[in-house]
């Protein structure tokens, strides 16, 4: 079972790896995904990116793997509330897709937090 929560683990946190690459990729492409309460356009998508890739990295290596779900679980809250809500508003195939992004984004988000009560750091059984 060892294995299979390795596996489990690395399979979950690689995705925000790569998408926080995207992030530095295809600058344009999410800086057009921000709203216009959202400031700092690109620093905002570089920013996401860097977070992205530590909070993979994190997982994956398995150090301080609980703050860095919970830091995960806010800022996909942050993306479900500031791009994919707003997104629901759009015409045609953009709410369509916003939708599909807000469910996507809210399994992810369970995912940290679950992930997040696994790794509690153990106490001192004094």
């Amino acid at each position: 079972m060892k294995n299979v929560s390795i596996i489990g683990r690395v399979l979950f946190a690689l995705p925000f790896g790569i998408l926080g690459l995207n992030h530095f990729f295809m600058v344009d492409f999410f800086t057009g995904m921000l709203t216009s309460f959202i400031p700092g356009t690109g620093f905002t998508v570089l920013l996401t990116g860097i977070l992205l890739i530590a909070a993979s990295l994190s997982i994956i290596f398995k150090k301080f793997t609980r703050p860095a779900c919970l830091l995960l679980a806010v800022l996909l809250l942050s993306f479900i509330l500031a791009i994919h809500v707003p997104g629901l508003f759009e015409e045609g195939e953009a709410s369509r897709m916003a939708l599909m992004q807000l469910l996507k984004d809210t399994a992810l988000m369970g995912g940290a937090l679950v992930m997040a009560t696994l790794y509690e750091p153990e106490k001192n059984s004094q």
